[in-house]
């Protein structure tokens, strides 16, 4: 599978994950709780992959950068949590931040194979 589609997966999930963590209220609600680590666990499994293909700078910096900005988001419309413009702006650099590493990332990191990874393959002749 693409690794993009891998990190996106990452993404959404470690988005709906801090949600609910939100939503259990310190674990008091723990049905909530337990949903968020199981979609924390899938997060952590899918980003790993993402790490095979995508630089693991690159990748978290996405991953973190576009979650950062989605809870924001999030904790302004579900949970009436307010921003000021000052740190509005900060969480727009972050995405600006992530859209740049995405699209200054080469599509052949995506399709490099095991061979080009680092400590693996044969030595050069």
């Amino acid at each position: 599978m693409n690794a993009w589609v891998l990190l996106g997966g990452a993404i959404v999930l470690e988005i709906a994950a801090t949600s609910l963590l939100k939503a259990s209220e310190g674990f008091s609600k723990p049905l909530y709780g337990a949903a968020a680590i199981l979609l924390y666990s899938i997060c952590f499994w899918l980003l790993a992959f993402a790490f095979t293909r995508i630089p693991i700078g690159v990748a978290y910096a996405i991953w973190s950068g576009i979650g950062i900005a989605a809870i924001a988001l999030i904790g302004y419309l579900a949970f009436r949590q307010t921003l000021s413009p000052v740190q509005i702006g900060f969480i727009a650099l972050i995405l600006v931040g992530a859209v740049g590493l995405n699209l200054t990332t080469p599509p052949s990191s995506d399709q490099s194979g095991p061979d080009q990874r680092v400590g693996t393959g044969s030595a050069p002749e």
